[in-house]
């Protein structure tokens, strides 16, 4: 059997080859569009058991099978397999595009919602509906005939650019690696980093040191290299990646224009007028006006602290690091210094107390004392040796969720840190489907025989994808459409990843979660209070930084003036609201994977509007001593179990008692 085609249980990633992907992909579109064509039949009721339900059973299936590909496109990519999936990628979408405008099914669905069956279905499928008619209306489902093939075409267009946009970019950046000879030129970085340029080296057949454009090689290096002429060199590299810098087959700077003519051509024929307001539809912020007013607010608060940042960190640099004219290239370098000196430690120092084993173990730790729940590790076939497989279970032993951890960089994954979903909870005959997650990082790997060691800033984003993760694996939905992060509205998605972050700075999950990597000791208490004391340093900085990106990607996609680039605008905003400006070459818009490649377009804004919810939910946990569990309890309930059966605010709402409030976010940030 084809291996794709197996959704008896878990992927069988180790049987799953490029030469399957196109005889599933075109097996199960077929039996799709005739499924829909028999539940479009008038003999079909237009009710759930008869018409719904066999619906998602059929487009679960071919998520599943595609969701794999998809998967191993961003984690293990190929030739062969990057082959399969940009050959089959026009197919898929072209099915769910047709499923958005398809009369028929939208004819059922309203007359589901007209029916007096609707008023009987639960609360979570009475969502589903309304959700479902929300998104033909944005599918296109009542455009007049002769413009939907127009909006099917840009819908499968826009794939192939976003899938095009993300493959340059991983191309780009690993086209990039610079060999060094002489030591000298490494003065600086940690040992360990150096261990793990050595090796990298060695596994091309050379001596030396071998450098990359990969977050574990570019990050020690912009941070702790005294080198200012390898700073400037790594930066420009990194900075101009899928630019008119290098290859012309790997610059993302058409691809742009073409998606935002594309993106902005597809809300005009819905009868919107920007690709701002498309977005907005299914998310808690109502206009564009809206969201721009919260971050302008936000930035009129952080601005002033921003600015003191950057004159602290100029008159610093300028003083003990001779670097009077203090440039893009040196600000994580002086960051790191400014640090050192004032608070008399450094994150190298931190990092070799949190040794991957050790840190699991504290993350697990506060899942289970939060939830009442067991992790362990399990079995299961996996895509490479480096991943692990978890369970979850309850205190009665029974299975909650399974998830994938793939924490190490490499050269066939796509950068940052995701979770997806491989399989969701749903209700199946008399059982239920037990939800699988995929966590993905991009640490740097164990070297010198030793476990991988992770900074502080990469224990804060594991958590934060567990988050994520948990938000996935705890939902007690039972149907498809609002299970999990299905459903939840994208500027409240990142509420529950943004909520575990805060566990990061709490002593009493800290202390039984490092262990340093020579001795075993744990961080001592002394060293955590001066991280403690450092925690908003430079928080006004990183603050408008956000809101930098925020307000690019919202006036991109709402009011860019006809004949403006992306580019142009970009310095535009950040003349407004920057305190660091980069250089003329800095392409940062070509490798903005997140709007241009992801979900966020016209949606980047959620991760600080979230962070108004995730730091009000927190604070009772901070007014109940941390680590509750009737307070932890209580966020599952409300919030983790709810996935998208409710609307988000009402979830919110459920567990703090009130409305939400900024007072948290800008406390937690030292902005009071």
């Amino acid at each position: 059997m084809n291996p794709l085609l197996d959704f008896s249980g878990l992927p069988r990633y180790s049987e799953v080859q490029p030469e399957h992907v196109t005889p599933a992909v075109e097996q199960l579109l077929a039996e799709n569009r005739a499924l829909v064509e028999t539940l479009c039949r008038p003999a079909t009721p237009p009710t759930w058991d008869a018409f719904v339900q066999p619906l998602e059973d059929a487009n679960e299936r071919l998520s599943r099978a595609w969701g794999q590909v998809s998967h191993l496109h961003s984690v293990l990519d190929s030739p062969e397999l990057r082959e399969a999936y940009n050959a089959n990628l026009p197919k898929i979408t072209q099915y769910y595009a047709e499923l958005g405008q398809h009369e028929g099914l939208f004819r059922k669905y309203k007359a589901l919602a007209a029916s007096d069956a609707h008023a009987h279905l639960t609360p979570a499928r009475r969502k589903v509906v309304d959700n479902e008619l929300r998104d033909f209306r944005l599918g296109g489902a009542e455009l007049p005939e002769a413009d939907k093939p127009r909006f099917m075409a840009i819908q499968e267009e826009l794939s192939k650019l976003s899938a095009k946009f993300e493959e340059n970019l991983l191309d780009a950046t690993n086209a990039w690696s610079r060999f060094i000879e002489d030591e000298a030129e490494l003065a600086g970085l940690p040992d360990d980093a150096k261990a793990m340029f050595r090796e990298m080296a060695e596994a091309d057949g050379k001596t030396g040191w071998k450098l990359n454009l990969q977050a574990p090689s570019f990050l020690p290096v912009m941070q702790f290299c005294a080198n200012r002429a390898l700073r400037e060199e790594m930066y420009r590299a990194y900075t101009t990646r899928a630019s008119e810098f290098g290859p012309e087959n790997l610059d993302n700077t058409a691809l742009i224009a073409r998606i935002l003519e594309l993106r902005g051509e597809a809300a005009k024929l819905l009868g919107f007028d920007s690709y701002a307001q498309v977005s907005l539809e299914p998310k808690m912020a109502d206009t564009p006006a809206e969201v721009l007013d919260f971050l302008g607010s936000l930035a009129a608060r952080a601005k002033p602290y921003a600015e003191q940042d950057m004159a602290e960190l100029r008159d610093f640099a300028a003083a003990e690091l001779d670097l009077p004219d203090l440039q893009a290239w040196d600000v994580a370098y002086a960051s790191e210094k400014l640090r050192e000196a004032r608070y008399a430690f450094s994150e190298n120092e931190v990092k070799q107390y949190f040794t991957e084993p050790r840190t699991l173990a504290g993350l697990f730790r506060v899942i289970e004392t939060l939830y009442g729940l067991d992790i362990r590790e399990d079995a299961a076939p996996v895509w490479h040796e480096d991943v692990k497989f978890f369970a979850i279970r309850d205190r009665a032993g029974q299975l909650i969720g399974q998830f994938y951890l793939d924490l190490y960089a490499r050269d066939t994954k796509r950068g940052g840190a995701w979770m997806d979903d491989a399989i969701t909870r749903r209700r199946k005959g008399e059982g239920i489907q037990t939800p699988v997650a995929y966590l993905n990082c991009n640490f740097t790997r164990p070297v010198g025989g030793k476990p991988a060691l992770l900074t502080h800033d990469d224990v804060i984003t594991l958590f934060h994808e567990f988050g994520h993760g948990l938000h996935h694996l705890l939902t007690r939905v039972e149907d498809l459409g609002v299970s999990g992060i299905n459903g939840v509205e994208w500027d409240a998605v990142e509420l529950p990843s943004q909520f575990m972050e805060n566990f990061c700075w709490e002593w009493d999950v800290v202390k039984h979660m490092t262990g340093h990597v020579d001795t075993g000791e744990p961080l001592p208490r002394e060293l955590f209070d001066k991280m403690l004391a450092a925690k908003n340093f430079q928080a006004g900085m990183q603050t408008v930084r956000q809101i930098e990106f925020a307000l690019f990607d919202m006036h991109l996609h709402h009011d860019l003036p006809p004949g403006r680039t992306a580019l142009e605008l970009l310095r535009d905003i950040r003349a407004q609201v920057a305190v660091v400006h980069p250089p003329e070459y800095n392409r940062f818009p070509n490798n903005f994977s997140h709007i241009f490649a992801g979900g966020y377009a016209a949606g980047y804004y959620s991760y600080k509007w979230a962070e108004v919810l995730s730091a009000d939910a927190y604070s009772l946990f901070e007014e109940n001593g941390g680590l509750n569990p009737d307070i932890g309890h209580r966020f599952w309930s409300e919030i983790l179990a709810q996935g998208g059966a409710r609307p988000a605010i009402e979830s919110f709402k459920a567990f703090r008692g009130r409305e939400p409030t900024i007072d948290a976010l800008l406390r937690h940030n030292g902005m009071v």
